[in-house]
């Protein structure tokens, strides 16, 4: 089996390189090229240099025979082909996720549960939100959906390439989604449809990769025009230079100008800029995230700061029961097991809650064998319980509720139950009172409890140089309480809407790249108006809508790998033009004492290259490899360090500046040596 796997990756890579190879000969069509104005200079030089193959003498007598410009011209054409080539792997790449992912994306019969019971077997394109359907071992998930019950290991490498099968099951905070497309390996799943036919997490990632042929951004728009404006600045001072040689009249090869004009102009960079992009997109589809805005990536290698919602994306959402306190001299067994029936009829996410902290006590009552009337918990009288036929009443609700019903009674309020009370509500959480007859008994400890993956990891963005600031509807006790938990340091309590915009907008009108986490509809405009939004998942239609970035595990702490992601293709981009740039003018330097026939000059030849053709040959031979040299860099992109952006960039400006000092002449030199015995 791991041998047809093998091979079926090996025909895979060959039809990538094949197909690649076919587009980048096609992409050598000029009216294509003038996209790339770089490439497009070389372009017209390979034009040219095939017209001084078949008559050197077509720009004036010349010193040199046809065998020597069509090597140059073959090389002009390897420099063009690399150059396409790059770009054309990284689009196959790109394409042959979009044929895998095509392939499962076909109309497959599913079990869909209808409203009645019965099961009915349907196609996947008769799906609609809302159906609930039974996946087993073997079988595809056909749409993206929430877990209802069940637990199973899923095979999701066909989204994020990642082969170990990943746990999922319902009720986890970050587990409990499935994505369209991917296969269930062991036991069942029911699952609730989340999205319609064409909407799939599936669907948009075949529309990215299948729209690869983007807008620019305006880091790419503003670096294409410094690129373009070095080009015809180059092309200027070559021109102006023969125009020179030839008022002295002084005899310069029309082959060696435009050989020094392809080593001048930031050829490499031209080549791998549009790689290093699509890298970016491919990371993050790895990641699990669906970057709907062609400038999300990028944009978010510059974020300054960060606002997070806290409940439904830090938190679960909902009040969970976490302690039983008893006050008096009542014992836990006998509150959990009062707190339990009191609780029977609060359907609530909380009721429910104190239900099971009840049953890790021991506590299990057969609920048919309970006799009273039941008081079931409304908005109204804020608390729920039970008249049993014994005559006891058993009651659990709000502390204002609890005391002001037990007072109505002169009951029983120990002295303690205040300051329990209190001391709960100062650590941000809820406190609900439980009463047995005209007795207060107990306090429930209710709390919304962070998910488990979110303490301290937002310590790290701190060591990228970013803000984080939580922003939360709650008062400002339970807001600090939560936030120091979290390990963040900067807080905003009672935030509505339209505060977290004011902010957001006061942050972006100081120059800074504003980031913003959230689920819910009322996290929407603040997710819209943020240069980065990153929805969550499992949040509401209007969140993912209003978003520029979605996350399928809706894991907030994925915005640190996002920040990454994007400053390493920052940070690539910029590292592979400082090196082409600097390299093109060592390249310069070196060829300059070796074409022009001016006394004293040769001087300046310190690496004693063999002058003339030679040297010539050598920087043109070193032009053309160290595209593909340095194809794996601009699509792998650099590894980062968790460093600020400043340094990051300062780094890799000396790496790689100190790189295109280096690499040109030992390079150059080497060739050099290399056809010294043939020259």
């Amino acid at each position: 089996m791991a041998k047809i796997k093998d091979n079926k990756t090996i025909t895979t890579r060959a039809k990538i390189i094949q197909n690649a190879t076919i587009d980048s000969l096609k992409q050598l069509n000029p009216f294509v090229m003038i996209k790339n104005p770089i490439m497009f200079v070389v372009e017209i030089c390979f034009i040219i240099m095939i017209f001084l193959t078949i008559d050197p003498n077509v720009f004036g007598l010349s010193e040199l025979n046809k065998t020597s410009n069509l090597i140059i011209t073959i090389f002009l054409f390897l420099t063009l082909f690399f150059a396409n080539f790059a770009e054309n792997l990284a689009k196959q790449i790109g394409k042959a996720q979009v044929e895998s992912l095509r392939l499962i994306r076909g109309d497959i019969e599913v079990k869909r549960f209808k409203p009645d019971g019965y099961i009915e077997y349907v196609f996947s394109s008769q799906l609609v939100r809302g159906d609930l359907i039974r996946v087993q071992e073997g079988d595809l998930i056909p749409l993206d959906g929430e877990i209802v019950e069940g637990m199973a290991t899923v095979d999701e490498s066909a989204i994020t390439g990642e082969s170990s099968p990943v746990l999922k099951e319902a009720g986890s905070d970050t587990a409990s989604t499935v994505t369209g497309g991917t296969r269930v390996l062991t036991d069942s799943l029911l699952i609730k449809i989340t999205s319609e036919q064409g909407e799939t997490y599936l669907d948009q990632m075949v529309n990215i990769a299948e729209g690869i042929e983007r807008h620019k951004t305006p880091n790419e728009i503003s670096l294409n025009v410094l690129l373009t404006s070095s080009t015809i600045s180059f092309l200027l001072a070559i021109f102006m230079l023969a125009v020179l040689m030839n008022y002295l009249d002084i005899h310069i090869e029309a082959t060696y100008l435009i050989a020094l004009l392809v080593c001048l102009i930031p050829t490499t960079i031209g080549g791998l800029f549009t790689p290093i992009t699509i890298s970016g997109f491919e990371k993050a589809n790895a990641l699990n995230v669906l970057a709907i805005s062609k400038k999300s990536i990028e944009s978010s290698g510059d974020i300054n700061i960060l606002f997070l919602d806290k409940t439904g994306t830090l938190t679960h959402g909902n009040r969970m029961a976490i302690e039983f306190i008893p006050v008096g001299d009542n014992s836990l067994n006998e509150i959990a097991r009062i707190a339990y029936l009191a609780s029977i009829f609060d359907h609530t996410p909380e009721g429910k809650s104190i239900l099971t902290l009840a049953k890790r006590h021991g506590i299990n009552i057969d609920h048919k064998s309970i006799k009273g009337i039941p008081h079931e918990f409304s908005a109204h009288t804020r608390m729920s319980g039970i008249d049993l036929e014994s005559g006891k009443s058993l009651r659990k609700g709000s502390p204002e509720a609890i005391i002001k019903y037990v007072q109505t009674k002169n009951g029983t309020i120990w002295p303690e139950t205040n300051q329990i009370v209190e001391h709960i509500a100062k650590e941000g959480s809820t406190p609900l009172l439980i009463a047995k007859n005209n007795e207060i008994i107990g306090v429930i400890h209710l709390k919304d409890l962070i998910k488990s993956n979110m303490k301290g990891k937002f310590k790290e963005l701190s060591t990228l140089g970013i803000e984080t600031v939580m922003c939360t509807g709650d008062t400002n006790t339970t807001a600090r309480a939560i936030a120091a938990e979290l390990g963040i340091y900067d807080f905003i309590s009672q935030a509505k809407p339209e505060d977290k915009i004011h902010l957001i907008r006061e942050y972006q009108n100081k120059g800074m790249m504003v980031a913003m986490i959230g689920d819910g509809t009322n996290d929407a405009p603040a997710l819209a108006q943020a240069d980065i939004g990153l929805a969550m998942n499992n949040g509401t239609v209007a969140a993912k809508e209003a978003a520029n970035m979605i996350d399928l595990d809706s894991d907030p702490t994925k915005i640190i790998n996002i920040v990454k992601i994007g400053r390493q293709l920052l940070t690539t981009r910029g590292a592979i033009t400082t090196f082409s740039i600097i390299n093109d003018i060592t390249k310069y330097f070196a060829l300059l004492p070796t074409i022009f026939p001016i006394a004293g000059i040769e001087r300046l030849n310190f690496m004693h290259l063999e002058p003339g053709y030679p040297a010539i040959l050598s920087a043109i031979i070193f032009n053309t490899l160290i595209i593909p040299a340095m194809t794996p860099i601009a699509l792998k992109g650099i590894n980062i360090k968790d460093l600020s952006p400043n340094r990051l960039l300062e780094r890799n400006l000396i790496i790689f500046g100190i790189g295109g000092i280096i690499a040109p002449f030992v390079g150059m030199k080497v060739i050099n040596l290399l056809l010294g015995g043939i020259f």
